[in-house]
């Protein structure tokens, strides 16, 4: 016995229109009985083809502006009706109860009106509830009824329908189901969150419409998947898709340099998802000159990241690198085709959106959550708390410190002079180990650090790093403070002329 169903009867009421012509011809085509709605009614009777309203089969007409259509039991029993159940089929034909085999329905745009930043009652007025409980109930029902509950899924069934000559699989009808519950799902999550704002109740709810299947995962024998919209985000301008690591990769460089948002040119440079190198000058170029300087080596195959436009001589300098990604707020004509001269290189424009304020990781069998760190030590946070303050250009160096370290791998020790990344020491055991190895570093790319400061995520138990730094030409240093031992480090920087500020806010970063 075949599973296929021929599609006799159809009810369609969406919201766009888009795209929904030729499914209906389609339909008139295979003879198929059509019901419909309001404006999907106007919409279909304009085509010249044959509709019969909802109000006709119920007997009631659209009521209370709208909000009742089909919630009926005559719309509801024609989809729920189980064709191969006897008792059903008898009392459809008791009631005058028509079998509807297909259900077309593409719901109000509630997420859109909430994003427009309309008054609460027109957002209120766009919770679909009809198109909802249709969905649900075709979806239900898929061993006799197919379900098309968005319009991102027109073409996949007009295909369908063409190849099939209006029979439908069982697979499909399940497949479409599935889909259904989807957009349903998706739906009722969004009206959720949009209800819950402010009301307290600490909840897991999150759903994405949109997945881009990458390459592979973290590596090549894992599947990865990016869920979300990279296109609000970001305009591609040229390369290959980005991959998984890639995309972790771009997620701290733009959250890096936000922290650097309208101030002068800033160029960071990121490999598994610290800054390696990190500058910030009068012109773009020379601040990317700086940064690639901070460590030539690790920049190789790096994300990169500006806070302005890239003009064509900064462009000319990146091109001798082979980097994976280039981020930025706009380029200039030239420069983007220069920059365009290595086919798998990812040029990217950045767009000014507002990031979501919660971070999400796996955790064991279950999901941990946090709001995002947005806490940026300001100077007028800092306490001095040795008797030699900081200089200006000292303080201001802190600060600049302060945001790398924010967004570096703990523990991390972050070097800076003149509001250059000299190096860091990035996701250590020990805060001993992270500056042993920062300074190593500097070293390594001869670096000066007489005069430099040092930013540590977090507090110093011991005053083993104070003297460290000392004896390397540190003089300032940036901390949260904290420790029942503070004043170890303390005493020992009053004794050796150096300058030290507590922010009261650790920045640790897992």
């Amino acid at each position: 016995m075949s599973n296929n169903k021929k599609v006799k009867s159809a009810l369609i009421s969406v919201f766009h229109k888009d795209g929904l012509e030729p499914i209906v011809k389609k339909l008139d085509a295979l003879g198929v009985t059509i019901f419909s709605t309001g404006g999907t009614e106007k919409f279909i009777n304009d085509l010249g083809i044959n509709v019969i309203p909802v109000e006709e089969l119920t007997s009631y007409p659209s009521i209370l502006g709208g909000r009742v259509k089909t919630l009926h039991p005559k719309v509801f029993g024609g989809i729920l009706g189980r064709r191969d159940n006897e008792s059903d089929l008898s009392q459809l034909n008791e009631y005058k109860i028509p079998e509807i085999d297909l259900v077309i329905v593409d719901l109000y745009p509630f997420e859109k009106t909430v994003a427009s930043g309309a008054e609460e009652q027109d957002i209120i007025e766009k919770i679909d509830i009809g198109g909802i409980s249709l969905i649900r109930a075709a979806a239900k029902n898929f061993k006799d009824v197919i379900c098309v509950s968005s319009m991102k899924q027109y073409d996949e069934f007009l295909n369908i329908l063409s190849e099939e000559d209006g029979h439908i699989s069982l697979e499909n009808r399940k497949n479409f189901a599935a889909k259904a519950f989807g957009v349903s799902s998706h739906y009722d999550t969004a009206i959720f969150k949009y209800l819950n704002q402010g009301a307290g109740e600490v909840e897991f709810r999150e759903s994405f419409d949109q997945v881009s299947t990458l390459r592979y995962g973290e590596n090549p024998h894992q599947k990865g998947y990016f869920f979300g919209n990279l296109e609000a985000l970001f305009d591609k301008l040229h390369g290959k898709e980005l991959s998984y690591n890639n995309l972790l990769d771009v997620d701290a460089a733009v959250n890096l340099m936000n922290e650097f948002k309208g101030e002068a040119p800033t160029f960071a440079i990121l490999k598994h998802n610290n800054a390696c190198g990190f500058a910030q000058r009068e012109s773009i170029e020379q601040a990317y000159n700086d940064a690639l300087a901070g460590d030539p080596i690790s920049a190789f195959g790096g994300i990169l990241i500006a806070n302005t436009s890239i003009n064509q001589k900064t462009a000319e300098e990146i091109h001798k690198l082979f980097c994976e990604v280039v981020i930025a707020p706009a380029y200039d004509a030239d420069a983007l085709e220069t920059l365009k001269g290595k086919k798998n290189r990812i040029i990217l424009i950045q767009k000014d959106i507002e990031l979501p304020g919660l971070n999400y990781r796996t955790a064991l069998n279950g999901v941990l959550s946090q709001e995002k760190d947005s806490k940026t030590d300001q100077p007028e946070n800092l306490n001095n708390v040795t008797v030699l303050e900081p200089s200006a250009n000292e303080l201001s160096d802190l600060i600049f410190a302060s945001k790398i370290c924010k967004h570096t791998k703990s523990n991390t020790i972050v070097l800076v002079k003149n509001k250059q990344l000299f190096a860091s020491g990035t996701g250590q055991t020990s805060r001993v180990d992270a500056l042993n190895q920062a300074i190593v570093k500097a070293k390594h790319f001869e670096f000066d650090l007489n005069g430099s400061v040092m930013a540590s995520d977090a507090f110093f138990p011991f005053p083993d790093c104070v003297e460290i730094a000392d004896k390397a030409g540190i003089t300032a240093v940036i901390q949260p403070g904290g420790s029942i031992k503070d004043q170890l480090s303390v005493d020992y920087c009053n004794d050796h002329q150096m300058s030290m500020v507590t922010t009261g806010t650790r920045h640790f970063k897992h």
